[in-house]
């Protein structure tokens, strides 16, 4: 069984929770240890005894930590790949290229931690200088969802450690093993005791006492809408700062000028690719009318010829649901949308020679932009294709959402990019790109019930992992 990382020594617990390969549900991943709130508390302590000295350290030493845990990622990266594809389904391609990204988002924070700037300005009044400096937030405790289960933890832990704060780590039940892989590794870097902790646990037990604990000072979350509301509530009795990613129900847009050799594979990937099982995915694919038929003619050909399997496959290209809950919620959202009326392709579960959480993915032809499923984050291998008339009806719908993660249009037209770049009410624009697929040193968020607080990832990470202080003195 894997213990959890508390203080700097690895702790167990009374009780435990099965991690199986969706794919394969006979496949074991491991049996990893459930915190309870005792045990949360404990990791919180050690966190805030171990915060004067971490914050204190030098910019080096921050760097060399997070260079070290970059360096055993890229070394390690085929391991761990294959460990990700077991417990989560992505393809052993995407899950490889998950881990090489969190070795890179350590990297990039290994210089930021050296890069921590500030200002010296003139002041208003004879005789007083002031300086202006970012310090450490506190304590932070990062929660952290399934579907990227390294990336994801990698650009919280980095940013925060590098920036001079303590850590008390939750991953998703669902993902337990890559957490505690990186946990092992940062461990294994020489981190110092109560700096970085590790409690695998419910939301219920271990999320609700780091939001709950005096001693936590900020809140970072990825997660589900309303479990992010509910964060956020909770934190502001507390006064905590807190930073939220949750759903999205993205759109692509699709206009009459898009060259269908770059806007067909854009919305495969953005719809399809990770099984779906993205905040940023496409699921609402708005296509104007002059192109549609010949549009959904050829996307609906290349859905069917997907290759759903086993994600350690080299053939495969689209995995598992991530598990039989998530897959049951998705197959609901299938029927739901022929209720509303939508052509359904595709869709239902399938059998493969191992039993697992398997789904062909979805199309919802004939869709409108009022029904459900086209409303309602699925998270699946699911998408909803709505007809408009012109560019101006098209924008009109995307923006048409109660969420604003990632936005996208497929167009050979710079009036209509540019035009939808600024009007798009979305934190990312991708022009004849995939809705889905970030670079991690620059900003991620979004807007409206998408994101709350500061952005996340690249330089911009320091404004919510650091506090400003302004310093005025006079004379010498």
């Amino acid at each position: 069984m894997k213990h959890n990382l508390v203080a700097g020594e690895w702790i167990p617990a009374a009780d435990a929770v099965e991690n199986r390969n969706p794919a394969d549900t006979a496949d074991l991943v491991g049996l990893f240890a459930l915190a309870d709130a005792a045990q949360t508390n404990t990791a919180i302590e050690a966190a805030h005894a171990a915060l004067p000295k971490w914050a204190a350290s030098t910019p080096q030493v921050r760097s060399d930590l997070l260079e070290a845990v970059a360096q055993a990622l890229f070394a390690r990266a085929d391991e761990i790949g294959t460990l990700l594809a077991r417990e989560e389904g992505k393809t052993l391609a995407e899950a490889k290229g998950e881990t090489i990204r969190a070795a890179q988002i350590f990297r990039f924070f290994a210089g930021e931690a050296l890069r921590v700037a500030g200002d010296a300005l003139a002041s208003v009044r004879p005789g007083v200088s002031i300086e202006v400096s970012r310090e450490p937030v506190g304590v932070v405790g990062l929660i952290t969802p399934w579907n990227f289960p390294i990336a994801i933890p990698a650009w919280k832990i980095a940013p925060a450690l590098a920036y001079g704060n303590t850590v008390v780590f939750k991953p998703a039940e669902l993902t337990p093993a890559c957490g505690h892989v990186l946990a092992e590794i940062i461990h294994d870097a020489g981190c110092p005791a109560g700096v970085f902790n590790l409690v695998v646990g419910s939301g219920s037990v271990v999320g609700e006492t780091m939001v709950n604990h005096p001693l936590v000072d900020a809140i970072s979350f990825t997660g589900s809408v309303g479990v992010g509301r509910a964060i956020a509530a909770k934190a502001a009795s507390w006064m905590k700062k807190v930073q939220l990613e949750m759903g999205g129900k993205n759109p692509m847009v699709v206009l009459d000028d898009a060259d269908l050799d770059i806007a067909v594979p854009a919305v495969l990937n953005g719809a399809f690719y990770s099984t779906g099982q993205r905040c940023t995915a496409s699921s609402r694919i708005i296509v104007q009318a002059g192109i549609h038929d010949a549009f959904v003619e050829r996307l609906a050909a290349e859905t069917a010829a997907l290759t759903v399997g086993n994600p350690l496959d080299a053939a495969t290209q689209i995995g598992p649901v991530v598990s039989e809950r998530q897959l049951a919620g998705n197959l609901s959202y299938v029927a739901l949308a022929a209720s509303e009326g939508a052509e359904v392709l595709g869709g239902e579960r399938l059998n493969r020679d191992t039993e697992g959480w398997f789904q062909a993915p979805a199309l919802f032809l004939n869709a409108t932009n009022q029904m459900r499923s086209s409303r309602e984050e699925i998270f699946g291998p699911c998408a909803s294709v709505i007809k408009v008339a012109d560019f101006d009806e098209a924008l009109s719908v995307a923006n048409d959402t109660e969420f604003g993660l990632s936005a996208g249009i497929c167009t050979s037209s710079l009036k209509h990019a540019r035009a939808f770049k600024s009007g798009a009410k979305a934190g990312m624009v991708m022009v004849n790109l995939p809705t889905a697929g970030v670079d991690y040193h620059v900003p991620f968020g979004g807007r409206k019930g998408s994101s709350h607080g500061s952005r996340e990832q690249g330089r911009y990470a320091a404004e919510f992992y650091t506090t400003v202080k302004t310093a005025y003195e006079f004379g010498g």
